[in-house]
């Protein structure tokens, strides 16, 4: 199939897909947007008790962690953000990028993906590669603390060949994965089914209830790392995450926590 023949993101075939949980959502769906996080950060829509999903067949200034910028092209993935308000008083959230990553990774295994992982603390991988990326920027309100965050989510659906996507193991996408990948709307309504219900547990109880599922993906476990980005170099056995998200990383000088920050987790 040519990038041209891509299916466009549908408000009506992703609340048909959502079913009775489409109620939870406020739908903006739109051919083209700069960046999906920048304009629910910049422009929130009205709090009417719904969770705001703003999504784009083409972002032209989407973005990464770390400064990077997010490559676009229509049809070739599904990039959205989703709008999670906090409760009052509610402190920053532990191990947030961990959960969304989770959520996304329970939505590709129901979709029959094989060999599904989660690398500390934003990327989902398939076998190594890069299949997909998160980006959780909080966004502040008039008291103390955050009052919500913005998750932002890209997922390779088909990729052009030719794409040139920086990765240090590589990337992959849907049409690599399953012989009849879905396409956007129903990927999106899946994705945001299981982040409805995992967002839910861990607003109830931390992320120290999803720490265990969390592990078992984790694509680094028991693995020589380093770290790249803090102001000394650190290398170590990835020994796991702690109950706040912390990456553990077991050194000849014990075990050492790593926030996520600005740092970046490589293969030693």
């Amino acid at each position: 199939m040519n990038l041209s023949d891509y299916e466009a993101l549908d408000a009506g075939a992703v609340a048909a897909a959502l079913g009775e949980l489409a109620a939870a959502f406020a739908l903006d769906l739109r051919p083209e947007c700069d960046s999906t996080n920048s304009r629910l950060l910049e422009e929130p829509p009205p709090d009417d008790g719904r969770i705001a999903v703003l999504a784009a067949d083409r972002q032209t200034a989407g973005r990464g962690r770390r400064g990077r910028t997010w490559q676009s092209w229509p049809g070739a993935g599904l990039t959205f953000s989703v709008l999670w308000r906090f409760t009052p008083s509610a402190q920053l959230p532990a191990g947030l990028s961990l959960v969304v990553g989770l959520a996304v990774a329970r939505a590709l295994e129901e979709l029959g993906v094989d060999g599904v992982q989660l690398k500390w603390p934003n990327d989902v991988l398939i076998h190594g590669r890069k299949l997909a990326g998160i980006l959780v920027e909080l966004s502040s309100g008039r008291g103390r603390g955050p009052a919500a965050a913005v998750i932002g989510i890209g997922i390779n659906l088909r990729l052009p060949d030719a794409a040139a996507v920086d990765y240090p193991t590589g990337v992959t996408d849907l049409t690599a994965c399953l012989p009849s990948p879905p396409g956007p709307n129903r990927l999106l309504a899946l994705v945001l089914q299981h982040l409805h219900g995992l967002l839910g547990l861990y607003a109830s109880a931390g992320f120290t209830a999803l720490r265990g599922a969390w592990q078992q993906r984790n694509a680094f476990a028991d693995l020589p790392v380093r770290i790249v980005g803090e102001a000394e170099a650190l290398a170590g056995i990835c020994a796991g995450v702690d109950d706040d998200g912390a990456l553990l990383l077991q050194t000849p000088d014990g075990l050492v926590r790593v926030l996520s920050g600005e740092v970046s987790l490589r293969l030693a």
